[in-house]
């Protein structure tokens, strides 16, 4: 009898080191309410709650009403359940740590776009890839006439 209860007690609920921790997400295109519930490890009305809260939580609904995460939303209940449960934060303070990751990456996509602009600037005014090199040797000309 109390082989058959650890047995039992085995195969119930995800392991410490599965799902709930954001591994193992399987690779689908949309998940149901249920499934991300088991993913996510909360039930299935805490994710409505938290749909309410986050503006960033915006899961479709397909014809029959039914809701279907995208990948994405899932990563991102996973960092609410994080924040939630295991950091301590309130719901308002989460949503000021996303809002701050938000902005982060946000900041650095436009990164690279501001350096490339300023590139095509120095080409179009200099007309050479590095403009430094020929700068150079110029003011070693000018100083070589000056000595």
């Amino acid at each position: 009898m109390a082989i058959k209860e650890r047995d039992s007690a085995a195969t119930e609920g995800p392991p410490a080191q599965g799902p709930s921790s954001g591994s193992a997400i399987p690779d689908k295109l949309f998940f149901r309410i249920g499934e991300v519930s088991q993913l996510v490890g909360v039930e299935a009305y805490v994710l409505r709650y938290w749909e309410t809260e986050f503006r960033g939580l915006s899961p479709k609904k397909s014809d029959t009403g039914q809701r279907m995460f995208r990948r994405k939303d899932v990563e991102l209940l996973l960092q609410i359940k994080d924040l939630l449960y295991n950091r301590k934060f309130t719901i308002e303070g989460a949503r000021k740590v996303l809002a701050e990751r938000q902005a982060e990456k946000a900041q650095k996509k436009a990164e690279p776009k501001k350096k490339g602009k300023v590139v095509q600037q120095q080409r179009s005014l200099f007309g050479a890839p590095d403009p430094m090199a020929d700068i150079r040797k110029e003011v070693l000309a000018i100083l070589a006439i000056l000595r």
